[in-house]
């Protein structure tokens, strides 16, 4: 059983290595973008913030938003009719 599963190992070897490449490279990458971009960016945004030169930032706004006062976007059934699935009708026809 060693031998027909030492057979493999230049094959298995290879595709170690080449996954040892690309996760090295994917970690480099991680760095970089950690130092290059979010920790600039911390010092930039969230120093701007604690010193009051813009409005802190309050996650429910973003969250309170309605999608058609989004900036670019189109509703297209904002007010549906008919008879449909719809959660909240008055005459007892939707479902749930």
């Amino acid at each position: 059983m060693i031998t027909i599963l030492s057979a493999f190992w230049p094959f298995y070897q290879f595709l170690w290595t080449v996954f040892f490449v690309i996760m090295f490279l994917v970690g480099f990458w991680c760095i970089f973008m950690f130092f290059g971009l979010v920790i600039p960016m911390w010092l930039t945004e969230g120093l701007k913030e604690y010193f009051g030169k813009v409005k802190p930032f309050d996650p429910e706004d973003i969250r309170r938003k309605q999608v058609n006062e989004q900036e670019g976007v189109e509703v297209i059934y904002s007010s549906p009719k008919g008879n449909g699935p719809f959660l909240h009708d008055d005459h007892g026809h939707g479902h749930h």
